[in-house]
């Protein structure tokens, strides 16, 4: 999860998170060489005298006309490639089903039977020692790690978004519509996400816990919660 005065990225805990981190510090890369072009440039027109052969120079307009294109390619390209891969979904190995509500969240295992349940934000009077306020619930989004997971996300009042950012998840939850995602958790651990649409007066008090657990455990925490 983040930190106090933390300025980048949560660590990367899915392959396309990783992959989105990467392209952030490549579009940085080249927005800090444009920036340095264009500083150069304007100090050199600052300090020295240009002449109009300079000025009117039919190859510095062809240079300006065909870099800028250049860049929008480095731009795009990595970007259409982590759309694409965002988008697809191959035959994932769970499918879980969430439903936003006000103001709490519903989840449902479509592959298990009768293996439902909802989440609450645990309130802080009753939150346990070294948990987290305002980010804790009562019960927590397990899956198994290193499984292709896919997501249907859908609201049943307003709309809602489901959001984790350290696994680069973002689906709105649109009432009336089903839309999917899918992820990765390379680790175990705990990652934690919000509602980060605005869906009311308690928008801010319906967290998102994910709980990433080597697969033996994950049987045994969906054979004990079906029990």
């Amino acid at each position: 999860m983040a930190n106090h005065s933390q300025f980048g990225f949560q660590d990367a805990s899915s392959p396309i998170m990783e992959e989105l981190v990467e392209f952030h510090d490549h579009a940085l890369m080249v927005a800090l060489a444009i920036c340095s072009l264009v500083l150069y440039l304007l100090t050199l027109m600052l300090m020295e005298k240009l002449s109009s052969n300079t000025v009117d120079a039919q190859e510095v307009e062809l240079i300006w006309t065909i870099l800028p294109a250049i860049v929008l390619i480095l731009l795009a390209l990595p970007s259409l490639q982590i759309l694409y891969m965002m988008d697809e979904i191959d035959e994932p190995d769970l499918t879980l089903k969430a439903i936003g509500h006000q103001w709490y969240w519903s989840y449902e295992y479509t592959d298990f039977k009768d293996l439902t349940f909802d989440s609450y934000m645990i309130p802080t009077a009753e939150l346990p020692p070294g948990h987290f306020r305002l980010l804790e619930v009562d019960h927590r989004v397990v899956v198994p790690m290193e499984s292709p997971i896919r997501i249907i996300v859908t609201a049943d009042d307003v709309l809602h978004s489901w959001a984790v950012p350290s696994l680069g998840v973002k689906t709105d939850a649109i009432p009336g519509r089903l839309n999917q995602t899918s992820f990765i958790t390379t680790r175990p651990g705990i990652f934690y996400g919000q509602c980060s649409e605005i869906c009311g007066a308690n928008h801010s008090y319906m967290p998102i816990v994910v709980e990433s657990t080597p697969l033996a455990h994950f049987e045994s925490w969906s054979t004990l919660l079906s029990s």
